[in-house]
């Protein structure tokens, strides 16, 4: 069985709607979650998921908000806390991977933090049971995916392009899923510009797909009511999670 990853912005449009989010999506197949610490520079992001930080941000985003809901949801859904290395570094690694121990986080996914620097800080993740995600590209030569995969924990990020979140690019990812499978027996999930048309083709070859945009975009869709995005994201869901299993 292939696994779904969804992602979605902790705190938007505010913390209870949050966690009935979260409820909703694991109720409709998702198998994983990466909640996402707002920032106000997400670089690796697209305009749809870049908005949603930046209308939480203005709405007021304290850490705390990331908390609470990491304590109503933690211990029910894998979740990993998908963030910029800003935040973890204003605030302390250690600060954090207390907190993340205490809600029962599964570890980190930063996109800003190379493999190489982020090797200095494993011992502390392990110390506190964390993974830390590990990200692939097609740009990435096979010695370049031997070298990052070959610790790998939780699961692998292989990265669909070079380029942000929400895009429908396409490349053909054959050679490095195989470098990946040759090296490395963590599951491989595949992001960036999946969704319901993308999902099956996107699926091929991988243990799963990541969700962030295609999610996303319904929570910041004025026209719905609050009950009406959540039935809209868990029937997205649950239809993805068909897809990539049909």
């Amino acid at each position: 069985m292939k696994e779904l990853v969804a992602y979605i912005t902790a705190g938007f449009p505010d913390k209870n709607f949050t966690i009935d989010v979260v409820h909703a999506l694991k109720n409709a197949g998702v198998d994983k979650l990466e909640l996402g610490i707002p920032f106000s520079d997400p670089v690796a992001d697209g305009p749809i998921i870049e908005e949603a930080n930046l209308q939480t941000l203005h709405s007021g985003f304290k850490m705390q908000t990331l908390f609470d809901i990491s304590e109503a949801v933690g211990k029910e859904i894998e979740t990993y806390w998908m963030g910029y290395f800003n935040p973890f570094y204003h605030k302390g690694l250690e600060f954090f991977s207390q907190k993340a121990q205490t809600y029962g986080i599964k570890g980190y996914i930063i996109p800003d933090l190379p493999y190489e620097e982020s090797t200095a800080y494993t011992p502390l993740f392990n110390q506190y049971g964390l993974h830390t995600v590990s990200f692939v590209a097609p740009t990435d030569s096979p010695d370049r995916i031997a070298t990052v995969v070959k610790n790998a924990q939780g699961f692998i990020y292989l990265v669909a392009y070079a380029g942000i979140t929400g895009s429908a690019q396409n490349e053909d990812l054959t050679q490095t899923i195989q470098s990946v499978k040759e090296q490395s027996k963590t599951p491989l999930f595949v992001g960036f510009g999946v969704n319901e048309k993308t999902a099956k083709q996107r699926a091929n070859g991988v243990d799963g797909v990541i969700v962030g945009s295609a999610f996303v975009e319904v929570l910041l869709d004025t026209a719905l009511s609050h009950s009406q995005k959540i039935q809209t994201i868990a029937r997205r869901a649950a239809n993805i999670k068909d897809a990539i299993n049909a």
